[in-house]
């Protein structure tokens, strides 16, 4: 079994998930499944997979179907740092340099 992949139940739960609001979303359009996956750009058994949750759809695939059903912001909030509240108020806690403008000294 080496080089197989061990896929969590949590992944397996999520990319399921995902698949159904995709296939929601195709049917809300009224497109078949042929017409869906030739605006996306892949064939209707890869469409199928993706529909199913199957974890080894290319994330361009999900790119260009995201982008298509105007979900693209969805896709670019993955992976931003996250924000850190304690460093953001020590900023706010650092005095601020003033320098005299050259207008008034002279």
């Amino acid at each position: 079994m080496e080089g197989r992949l061990i896929v969590s139940d949590l992944v397996k739960d999520s990319l399921k998930a995902l698949g159904i609001r995709l296939r929601e979303e195709r049917l809300r359009r009224n497109d078949t499944q042929k017409v869906f996956a030739a605006r996306i750009g892949v064939s209707v058994p890869t469409l199928f997979k993706m529909e199913s949750g199957d974890h080894r759809v290319q994330l361009g695939h999900w790119a260009v179907a995201l982008d298509l059903l105007g979900h693209m912001e969805d896709l670019n909030q993955l992976l931003i740092p996250k924000e850190n509240l304690f460093a953001k108020y020590e900023q706010t806690q650092k005095p601020k340099r003033q320098r005299a403008s050259r207008k008034g000294g002279q």
